[in-house]
């Protein structure tokens, strides 16, 4: 099931829903995260979203819940995403069969972006990899491919053990106050720099903090037991600088942070050099690297690193204020097709709608001038570089 969000200019929301396979209905397809009652109470709108109730806005509407993420600290509930525990012997080196990751070299507690790829150098999905430091990784998946995911590690590396950890949730603080919000409950908050992950305790209650976040700006994400996450959400709700946040904001803040999202910048059919996020493949697993290949598509990616791709992700800024649409063509001065619009929404930070897309690669430059046909008439769009806003993180 995929649902489109579609926020226009003047912030007002729709969603647009397509299952695939058998029609059901929605009460026996949704499923609920440990927060549903919650968001319920605080007059969330609830929609499907990757097989869960989820809530996509709260009453003040999605542009003033982005604008709040921007200057104060914005709480979401992720706990639709996959947990999983990997453990095993030589636990780094066997991931690196399945991604192009240096996780050898990867520091105990500390977190790595990674790319399960496929044998074409298609993405299968992208996720957060973290080393336990005690033989173990913790990884953070897409909540739609998570099942597909977990089936795929276990044949693939079948000597590890992989556990989906349905009996926890996951929130994420995300804000300029973030951190400050974070080092009044507890210790871990006040120090950790991005990718960087800690044990910790926020009311007593034992948690699992990583510094990473979707939306550009410094912040946090929240492991705790499913039992406990409402509790866990209150307690941050109750500091006055934070509000909640639903899935509308979520994907405004990641388009204008130029972060890509499975499924529209990364995809099977896509590889990451095509993505513009080449920096994911670690230079120990490159051609001349110390662990050059070894993973799927691995050939695909060194010819593409070498050689250059055909079409690129880029960043589009709308003229004027009519929206544009995801998979709407993207044509030059002459009308020619030349690419193809993979995510749009309505930037609040920028005061505009804006989008990112797939173009010819002699169309990539920034300042090049494009546009659609919307409803037969035409709207201009110009690549400008990405992110649309300068990310925030705490590095150190």
């Amino acid at each position: 099931m995929v649902v489109e969000i579609i926020l226009n200019v003047r912030g007002h929301l729709s969603t647009r829903t397509i299952i695939y396979g058998c029609i059901q209905s929605e009460a026996q397809l949704l499923l609920e995260t440990p927060l549903t009652a919650l968001h319920k109470a605080l007059g969330a709108k609830l929609v499907p979203f990757a097989g869960y109730s989820m809530p996509i806005s709260y009453p003040s509407g999605i542009i003033a819940e982005h604008n709040h993420t921007r200057s104060q600290a914005g709480l979401f509930d992720v706990s639709h995403m996959g947990q999983i525990t990997v453990t095993g012997d030589d636990v780094a080196k066997r991931l690196e069969r399945i991604m192009p990751n240096d996780f050898l070299g990867l520091s105990p507690m500390a977190s790595a972006y990674g790319l399960l790829m496929n044998d074409v150098g298609g993405v299968r999905d992208d996720l957060i990899a973290t080393n336990l430091g005690d033989g173990r990784f913790y990884l953070v998946v897409n909540a739609s491919n998570k099942h597909d995911d977990i089936a795929y590690l276990k044949s693939s590396l079948p000597d590890l053990t992989f556990e989906l950890h349905e009996d926890r949730a996951l929130l994420a603080i995300q804000g300029p106050e973030a951190r400050a919000v974070m080092a009044r409950l507890g210790a871990a908050g006040r120090e950790l720099g991005f990718m960087k992950a800690a044990q910790d305790q926020i009311d007593g209650i034992d948690v699992w903090i990583t510094c990473s976040g979707y939306t550009g700006e410094d912040g946090f994400e929240i492991s705790v037991s499913a039992s406990e996450a409402a509790r866990i959400a209150q307690c941050l709700l109750a500091e006055p600088e934070v509000e909640a946040i639903g899935l509308g904001a979520r994907d405004s803040l990641r388009l204008e942070a130029g972060l890509c999202l499975h499924g529209h910048e990364l995809s099977p059919h896509i590889t990451p050099v095509e993505a513009g996020v080449s920096w994911a493949i670690s230079k120990e697993r490159r051609e001349s690297g110390s662990r050059a290949g070894g993973y799927p598509g691995a050939s695909v990616i060194h010819q593409q690193l070498a050689d250059g791709v055909a079409r690129k992700r880029v960043g589009l800024r709308v003229e004027g204020r009519r929206p544009v649409r995801t998979g709407e063509a993207l044509l030059d001065s002459e009308g020619n097709e030349v690419g193809t619009i993979c995510s749009d929404a309505f930037g609040a930070s920028i005061g505009g709608p804006l989008a990112m897309g797939f173009v010819r690669a002699e169309c990539s430059q920034v300042g090049s001038g494009l546009h659609v046909i919307v409803r037969g008439k035409q709207v201009d769009l110009t690549v400008v570089g990405l992110p649309f806003v300068p990310n925030r993180y705490r590095r150190s």
